[in-house]
């Protein structure tokens, strides 16, 4: 008889800039059960992605991940977040400037703000960076997901996601500050 596993699933969101660039990294992973692309953080209700590229919502895009504490606990999350970004760059993330590119991590419990602020103060211990880690850590609000052509973008337009990545400089700043 087969009996299927009830699982409990928590979720985690991370601004970390353009966030076709911080689906992949994540959705790779076993113990992940999705990825979505969206906003959160800012004033307006149901925001498009106009509104918040223009910075008239106050909102960051966002992943939101749906994930497995048991397969993927949430520490490796923030593991993955931080080697996607530069944490010492309040003002966007790489060739994207502005507000809606900042850093966060918005937190849903206290376990995750607490797991969350070690990281971050491990981080600025490690000597890594010689700048101060600006990444904020934030109660979670409501999550608008994106429209759906931002969905998976990364497999949907490979190519223009593939160049994108390279220009932004991204990579360039992964392979220098977390290769080792």
């Amino acid at each position: 008889m087969n009996k299927e596993i009830d699982r409990e699933f928590e979720r985690a969101v991370f601004a970390g800039g353009c966030f076709w660039c911080m689906v992949k990294p994540f959705k790779q992973w076993d113990g992940i059960q999705d990825v979505v692309s969206g906003y959160m953080g800012g004033h307006t209700d149901n925001p498009t992605y106009e509104d918040v590229k223009n910075g008239d919502s106050g909102h960051l895009e966002v992943v939101e991940i749906t994930y497995d504490p048991a397969v993927f606990p949430y520490e490796k999350l923030l593991d993955i977040f931080w080697q996607q970004i530069d944490p010492t760059d309040a003002e966007g993330q790489f060739q994207d400037r502005g507000h809606s590119y900042s850093t966060a991590i918005f937190h849903f419990t206290d376990e995750q703000r607490v797991i969350a602020e070690q990281s971050k103060e491990n981080l600025s211990a490690s000597g890594m960076f010689s700048k101060p880690i600006v990444t904020p850590i934030r109660p979670a609000e409501t999550f608008y997901p994106a429209e759906e052509y931002h969905q998976d973008y990364y497999s949907k337009e490979k190519e223009h996601y593939e160049k994108d990545r390279a220009q932004s400089g991204r990579d360039d700043f992964i392979e220098k500050n977390w290769s080792n």
